[in-house]
């Protein structure tokens, strides 16, 4: 049994990942700072589900609230890996509010960092990257090798930013640290402004989809329980090398046509959505197709839900969860 901090506990991955963690025994820490970004009282949902754990404890605080944050360290010395998921989302609204990605993204990591330099027992700092990353880069699929300086918005820069404040954390204190690169996120307790998402309450409304570069769009669709596995998996094996460092792609190894994902919402829902088409929009990239290589080889991850699975699963709950 170990004492984990997750950050970001009430969002879509940090609270999978924290039931998953509370699960097989581990004491968790999640804090968050329930902001409006998307519907709050998703998030209080699922936080709500957590609090019901008697190893789970909960901290309503900014990533970015130095004070705050160090003062953990103090509170729960014995924490011996962090999952720092927290973060600002989203490519488009990047374009409208720059600031608080600065703020969530870039000074969260250091904040989080510094944290990490205070505890004596922690054993691995874990955070969240993004497939945005690779930015427009043509060749696929997308290798965490790939050059990476070329983002095309500005949610990608904060996480490139991320990965090398974490290679220099690691590099200057010794901070075993690996950064994870997921790739399009969907299941039960998603985020709203996902696809997934999206698109099934705008087919249950009757209302149309707007689908981007005239509906020439692929996507490495992960379902949320193999993106578990993967960051469980990273977690019990620390970052080693010098520097102790690390990158890897969580992704599906599936690059999927938008449409198709559409159709599997279609079938599911067994209605037919109204389509839009309309061209690229700035900051998106038109396929994401992650090489998970070195993900298998290194954590053996494996993942196993193809969209023909997921998609439903996620149907399923969001019927329920909405009272469809």
């Amino acid at each position: 049994m170990a004492t984990i901090l997750v950050t970001g506990a009430a969002g879509f991955i940090g609270s999978s990942v924290s039931r998953a963690l509370l699960a097989r025994g581990d004491d968790v820490i999640g804090i968050d700072n329930l902001n409006n970004y998307y519907d709050v009282t998703l998030k209080e949902a699922r936080l709500a589900r957590l609090m019901a754990e008697k190893h789970f404890t909960f901290h309503k605080l900014d990533v970015a609230d130095k004070d705050g944050i160090l003062k953990l360290a103090e509170l729960f010395p014995a924490i011996g890996g962090i999952i720092h998921l927290a973060a600002q989302a989203g490519v488009r609204y990047s374009l409208t509010d720059p600031y608080t990605y600065i703020t969530s993204n870039v000074m969260g990591q250091t904040v989080m960092l510094e944290l990490a330099r205070k505890l004596k027992n922690l054993k691995h700092f874990v955070y969240a990257s993004s497939s945005s990353v690779y930015g427009g880069n043509t060749k696929l699929p997308f290798s965490v090798d790939d050059p990476v300086e070329q983002p095309n918005s500005l949610y990608a820069a904060t996480k490139r930013t991320d990965e090398l404040f974490g290679y220099t954390y690691a590099h200057l204190y010794g901070i075993a640290a690996t950064g994870l690169r997921f790739f399009t996120v969907y299941g039960p307790w998603g985020r709203p402004d996902m696809a997934a998402f999206i698109f099934t309450k705008a087919i249950i409304a009757g209302e149309p989809i707007r689908v981007f570069n005239r509906g020439e769009m692929w996507r490495d669709f992960t379902y949320i329980d193999d993106i578990v596995d993967g960051v469980v998996r990273v977690l019990d094996r620390p970052a080693t090398g010098v520097p102790p460092h690390k990158l890897y792609n969580l992704g599906n190894h599936r690059s999927e046509k938008l449409t198709d994902f559409i159709a599997g919402i279609e079938a599911a829902l067994q209605r037919k959505a109204k389509v839009t088409l309309e061209p690229m929009q700035p900051g998106d990239v038109a396929r994401t197709y992650a090489d998970i290589d070195a993900s298998r080889r290194d954590i053996g991850f494996e993942p196993a839900t193809p969209i023909s699975a997921g998609i439903p699963k996620f149907i399923a709950w969001y019927k329920e969860y909405y009272g469809v």
